[in-house]
């Protein structure tokens, strides 16, 4: 079922005021100031009761998006894109949750705004926050790093210079839905960038897309979480999910 009920379930019917004024990858929409989140520090330690997906030495928590094995490398206690692979994602499945994910992009910087360094983190498998080079690279407000993908900048750019480990900590809560498949509550995301609140319990209007913002469509209540093969070798760390309580 494909649902439009978002305007229904968020803010007394009205969508929240950026999401009426800028169209998708609108290049006028005005970018945050940039700040800096100072030097990364060493792996944040997975808490208790957290599932560690990926500690440095294999993948095998993870599937390549079609079946099979993933394809990434894994080397030197990381895990690098593998150009061609596919994207990723994890064998289990989740629904709300708090997020702890370790990337860098590439410190050769290759390409501009969209086509340098970029990748993503997919909650639920299509609600994305975006991964990007976004030291000194302009691109549109809502594809840059920490964006809900299409639909919100972050409240600041946070992003650390290329090669060096970034942080996202991201706490998820899924849509609900009712019996009949209508939608009760829309997907919500609060992020922090590299310690730095950059999206502050926002509601999304349905999965993250390309140049689209399409409705919500039932859904089961946990699915995969996935990291994309977007063509360039962004590298990942120490990911860790636990109950968002």
């Amino acid at each position: 079922m494909i649902l439009s009920a978002f305007v229904v379930a968020v803010s007394g019917g009205n969508p929240p005021e950026d999401l009426r004024t800028w169209a998708i990858h609108d290049p006028a929409r005005p970018r945050p100031p940039a700040v800096d989140p100072g030097p990364a520090g060493p792996s944040v330690p997975a808490p208790a009761g957290a599932a560690v997906l990926f500690d440095g030495r294999d993948l095998s928590r993870w599937t390549a998006i079609g079946g099979g094995p993933a394809g990434w490398k894994v080397e030197n206690g990381f895990m690098e894109v593998v150009k061609g692979t596919g994207s990723i994602r994890t064998r289990e499945e989740f629904g709300d949750c708090r997020l702890h994910v370790e990337w860098a992009a590439p410190a050769e910087v290759r390409g501009s705004g969209q086509g340098r360094g970029n990748s993503g983190v997919f909650l639920m498998d299509r609600y994305e926050i975006q991964i990007l080079d976004g030291w000194e690279n302009p691109t549109y407000a809502d594809g840059m790093a920490a964006a809900v993908y299409g639909q919100y900048p972050p409240l600041v750019d946070a992003c650390r210079r290329p090669g060096e480990w970034q942080t996202y900590d991201i706490v998820f809560r899924a849509p609900r839905f009712d019996a009949s498949g209508g939608l009760l509550s829309p997907a919500r995301m609060t992020v922090f960038h590299n310690g730095i609140l950059v999206q502050d319990d926002v509601p999304l209007t349905g999965p993250t897309a390309h140049k689209a913002r399409p409705p919500y469509a039932v859904h089961p209540e946990k699915q995969p979480l996935s990291l994309q093969d977007h063509g360039h070798p962004v590298r990942f760390r120490n990911i860790w999910i636990r109950p968002p309580s």
